[in-house]
């Protein structure tokens, strides 16, 4: 798959789950307008969607249909805004910008950001739930156990507690290995698990390659944090540095940083090699994670 395939793809695959997570807020009675407005401002104003996409390429290069995609694809997306709307807050890390527009406490109030956030983690679970699936036992603890105290909210815990400290590389990987990179492996596994069983061997390779690139976007980002700009980021530039946190680039400096990362994206691509060509499109998205400018 050559860069013009890909951008397409991604786009198709954006577009996607865009529609599905679209619909949930359509054709209902709203309970309380005001939370619904926020919970949509915090899921479907803009995003990468790169969780989603990665549940649809690692489902497909093991012979899933699209259709049995569209569900996790959206719940992991929808855990994956949740926890952005709550690590912006004054009490996290008191963003006022995200994807180009004020966070949801800025553009509602602390309270319904609260609120939209709890409401938009329980929705991930609904859609979830609503399918029928032999292995949706299985899709529901990966993504619970990828969200919770061993995972996303592990890591939030251990990234705000490193805050002015000094770690070194391994205790900052295993920050970004439960904050960033167990929500990335969820989604591969979300994935892969619509198509085969956990015990298929290629499920082990599919985690070993979400584990790589799971932190080699973390690293970008910490780059990205240093060498890029607001109004391409959708965030503030600089803003690591500025609550005095612990990153890649501070430790190994920006072209360490860099190098580092590419060779996690080596090691990602070299262990998808017992999915042979269907893993193709994952090799390129591994590659295209440490080349975004946003």
């Amino acid at each position: 798959m050559n860069a013009d395939s890909l951008t397409a793809r991604l786009a198709a695959d954006r577009a996607r789950v865009d529609a599905y997570l679209a619909g949930l807020f359509e054709g209902r009675r709203m309970t309380a307008p005001r939370l619904e407005a926020a919970m949509r401002h915090g899921v479907l104003v803009g995003g990468k969607r790169l969780r989603p996409v990665l549940v649809y390429l690692s489902g497909r290069a093991l012979g899933a249909d699209d259709a049995v995609l569209d569900a996790p694809a959206a719940a992991v997306e929808l855990i994956h805004a949740y926890s952005l709307v709550h690590d912006d807050l004054p009490a996290m890390d008191d963003d006022d910008l995200r994807r180009g527009q004020p966070t949801v406490h800025k553009a509602f109030d602390e309270a319904t950001a609260i609120l939209a956030g709890d409401a938009l983690q329980c929705l991930a679970f609904e859609v979830l739930a609503g399918i029928s699936h032999p292995r949706l036992p299985a899709q529901m603890r990966t993504l619970a156990e990828a969200a919770g105290r061993d995972g996303m909210v592990g890591g939030q815990a251990l990234d705000l507690a490193a805050v002015g400290g000094h770690p070194d590389v391994e205790t900052l990987a295993r920050v970004h290995a439960h904050k960033t990179g167990a929500l990335i492996g969820a989604a591969v596994r979300l994935g892969a698990l619509a198509a085969v069983d956990e015990t298929d061997p290629r499920v082990a390779a599919l985690s070993h390659y979400a584990a790589a690139i799971g932190l080699a976007f973390q690293i970008h980002d910490d780059v990205l944090d240093v060498a890029g700009d607001t109004g391409t980021l959708g965030k503030a530039s600089g803003a690591d540095a500025a609550r005095d946190k612990p990153t890649y680039p501070a430790l190994l400096g920006l072209e360490g940083a860099r190098r580092r990362a590419g060779e996690l994206v080596d090691e990602a691509v070299a262990a998808l090699a017992p999915l042979g060509d269907a893993a193709a499109p994952l090799a390129e998205l591994a590659r295209y994670m440490i080349e975004r400018d946003h």
